[in-house]
Order: C-alpha cells, then sequence, then structure tokens
C-alpha cells in the first residue's frame, strides 16, 4: 500500500463515528508497521480522540514499542515527532507518548550496557540530538517509575550519559516532576527535599496535565511523611479545578482524602473518577485503571466502615466512662455523708466522756468534802470541853467551809472540763 492509499483512507474516515474511526486507523497503522513503514503524514493537532493522523501514528508507534522496547525505539519516535508533529501539539504528543509507551514496556527495562550502546547511537552526529536524547530519557524514566524504582530513578535521572546528554530539557517541569518522584519514593531523601522539587515542578509556567499527574503519583507513592495525605489531597484539588474532566486527578484527591480519613468525600470522589472513565481505552491500560478505581473505592468503603465502628466504640467507652464517673461520684458523695455522721457520733461520744468525767471529778469533791467534814465534826464533838453552844457553832462553821471548799472544787471543775464551740466560744 503506497503512501496515497493511507491517506485517502484516513481523509474518509468519519471521527463522529468512534468505533469506524479506531478500526480504520488500527488497520492503516498495523499496514504501515508491516510494510516498514513510518506514517509519511503530518500531525496538526493533539486530538487522541478525533484526529485520525494523530490516532493512526500513536496505534503505529504503539506497536513499534512493543517490538522494539528500548531506547533506539524512543530515538526514532522522537525524529519521527520532530519532523511531522506540529509545535503547538509537540509538547503534548511527547509527553503522551514517551510516559504511555513506557508503562506498556515496563517489564522491559534495559541495562546499564544496554542504555551506554544506545547513547553512543542517539548522540552521534545528530543535530538534535539534545531533543532525542530528551524523549529517550522520558521514557527509560517512565519505565523506573512504572516500576516505583525511586532510587534507580535517581540515579538515572542524575547521572546517566543518556539524561545528561538532554541538555537544557533538565530543567523542564516534566524532568524536574520526576526527580520529584524519585526523591519522594527514596528513604535516603528526606520528605523537604522532595517537597522542594515538587513546588518547583508544580509552580512551573511549562506545567502541563503529565506534570501535574507525576508529582501528584509521587505524592501518593511517597515514603510515609508527617502531612502526606493533607498535601496530596490540597495539590489534587488544585488540579481537579484545573481540570475537572480529567478521571485520574479525581482518583488521586479521593487517595488523599482517604489518607486524611475524609471517607465520604473520597467516596464521592472516587465516584466521579469511575463515571468519567471512558467506556474504552488504549495503550492496554484502560482495564488496569478500572480495576485500580474499583478497588480503592471498595478499600474507601471498609475504612468509613471502620471509622463508623471506632466512632461507635468511642461513644460507648465515653458513656461508659461517664456512668463510672457518676457512680465514683455518688461513692464519694455517700462516703463524705457517712465521714461526717461518724465525726458527729465520735464528738458527741468525746462530749458525753467528757461530761461524765466531769462529773465523777464533781462526785469525788464531794464526797471528799462530806468526809472530811464528818471526820473534823467528829472530833470537835468528842475532844475539847467546849459547851454545847459552842460545839454547834464550830460544826456549823467547819460545816459552812467544807460546803464552799466543794462547791469552789466543782466549780472550778466544771468551768475548766466545760465543751467549747468550733468557733472558739464556749457553749452558753
Amino acid at each position: 500500500m503506497d503512501s496515497g492509499s493511507y491517506l485517502t483512507r484516513l481523509n474518509e474516515v468519519r471521527a463522529s463515528d468512534s468505533r469506524e474511526l479506531d478500526r480504520v486507523c488500527e488497520e492503516v497503522a498495523l499496514a504501515l508497521h508491516r510494510d516498514g513503514t513510518e506514517p509519511p503524514f503530518d500531525v496538526a493537532s493533539a486530538d487522541f480522540a478525533t484526529d485520525p493522523y494523530l490516532i493512526c501514528a500513536d496505534r503505529y508507534w504503539r506497536l513499534r514499542f512493543l517490538e522494539h522496547p528500548g531506547i533506539r525505539t524512543a530515538a526514532a519516535c522522537s525524529r519521527w515527532i520532530g519532523a511531522h508533529v506540529s509545535r503547538e501539539a509537540r509538547t503534548e504528543v511527547l509527553e503522551k507518548w514517551s510516559l504511555g509507551y513506557a508503562f506498556i514496556t515496563k517489564d522491559s527495562i534495559e541495562s546499564a550496557f544496554e542504555l551506554s550502546q544506545g547513547i553512543e547511537e542517539i548522540v552521534s552526529g545528530d543535530t538534535s540530538a539534545g531533543d532525542v536524547a530528551y524523549f529517550a530519557t522520558l521514557y527509560h524514566a517512565g519505565k523506573l517509575r512504572a516500576n516505583f524504582a525511586s532510587d534507580e530513578l535517581h540515579q538515572f535521572l542524575d547521572a546517566s550519559l543518556l539524561a545528561l546528554a538532554a541538555g537544557a530539557h533538565r530543567q523542564s517541569a516534566l524532568f524536574t516532576a520526576l526527580r520529584a518522584f524519585a526523591a519522594f519514593g527514596s528513604p535516603a531523601i528526606t520528605a523537604q527535599y522532595a517537597i522542594g522539587l515538587l513546588d518547583q515542578a508544580w509552580n512551573s509556567p511549562d506545567r502541563t496535565r503529565h506534570v501535574i499527574d507525576i508529582c501528584l503519583n509521587g505524592i501518593q507513592f511517597a515514603t510515609s511523611f508527617d502531612g502526606d495525605g493533607a498535601l496530596l489531597r490540597d495539590r489534587a484539588s488544585e488540579a481537579v479545578r484545573d481540570h475537572p474532566g480529567d478521571h485520574m486527578f479525581h482518583f488521586r484527591l479521593a487517595t488523599g482524602q482517604h489518607m486524611t480519613r475524609d471517607h465520604d468525600a473520597a467516596l464521592k470522589s472516587i465516584d466521579t473518577a469511575l463515571r468519567l472513565l471512558p467506556a474504552i481505552g488504549g495503550r492496554g491500560s484502560h482495564k488496569l485503571i478500572q480495576e485500580q478505581y474499583l478497588t480503592k473505592r471498595e478499600v474507601i468503603l471498609e475504612g468509613r466502615y471502620r471509622a463508623e465502628l471506632d466512632a461507635e466504640h468511642r461513644r460507648r467507652l465515653a458513656d461508659q466512662e461517664a456512668r463510672h464517673q457518676e457512680r465514683w461520684a455518688r461513692a464519694e458523695e455517700e462516703m463524705r455523708r457517712r465521714d461526717e455522721q461518724l465525726g458527729r457520733a465520735l464528738k458527741e461520744s468525746e462530749e458525753s466522756a467528757r461530761a461524765n468525767h466531769v462529773r465523777s471529778v464533781e462526785l469525788v469533791a464531794l464526797f471528799a468534802s462530806v468526809i472530811a467534814f464528818a471526820v473534823g465534826s467528829l472530833q470537835v464533838t468528842l475532844t475539847g470541853d467546849f459547851s454545847l453552844r459552842d460545839r454547834l457553832l464550830l460544826i456549823g462553821a467547819w460545816g459552812v467551809a467544807h460546803a464552799l471548799f466543794a462547791l469552789l472544787v466543782i466549780g472550778g471543775t466544771w468551768v475548766i472540763a466545760r465543751p467549747r464551740r468550733r468557733d472558739g466560744r464556749r457553749r452558753m
């Protein structure tokens, strides 16, 4: 089939009929690959949904990468992009192809020896060597990223000859985003350094959709650090705001919300991602993405259920603690009342004992006075030569003296031993 036939078939297909468009583009791509001919037409847009030339070229290069998944194929693809894709669409096509083809060929990572051989062919005598090396670097880095080989990715981007050959492209937002992804996944690199690279790529004026996705992907699979969930949630919220129809960004947002335990919002976001996911997809990743979303939804539902159980458990513990506190308060009040009653009983007992002691002292004093009076009266009566009148007067005086003595002893004892009030005043 000649180039004119390819163009005729692509020109005749209707973009509105997606099934027919897909079938014709696939047939032309297979014919080009079978004939060993690179697509002979130009691509003027980055519309992967309706542009038959771009769709056909995409299918062709997919076949080429699946057949020979290496940086040599990446170099050939880069040169084709430079010659056939318009400048307006070039960045989107370059980033989508380099990272997309890396994903579908992630099981074929080239060794250091294979890379060194390919580098020599890429950089030798080619005026566009920097552009070609950049595309090949993105392709190989995409494989490492797809396998979450963070340490290898960090070393490759920083020190490999292929990455160094990219020249000024090393300062691009996408290159920096890949460095941030590698830093987030490496336990040997601090989170602060990774966040610094993330901010550099995120705030770049050249930030693209792929830059955003790699940044969010890096945060999502980062070695755990304080605030990782909130960082992913906040950046994904910004991405969703700028790209509301992107299902992947809604998925990243659901992940961040799940990490911050906002399960209801996470469920809403993952349902939005599933709704926005197209019914069909290319590069063989559509089914994998759908399964990934459904798995995340199950995890979110499980997390919400566990959160509800934990909340119910905490409520029951709080109620039980409140009941225990109430019982303790009642027990303490009862003990306080018993202590007060016991204190009053002890005080009354002490006062009663003190009163009995006073009465005992009074009786002893009175009894002693009576005995002394009796003995003294007997002596006066039985001895001496006093007249009866004098004896009676003497006995009366003696009795009065002993009575006064007894009253003084009793009165003094009562004054000293009588109970006192708590405020220090004597009871009346």
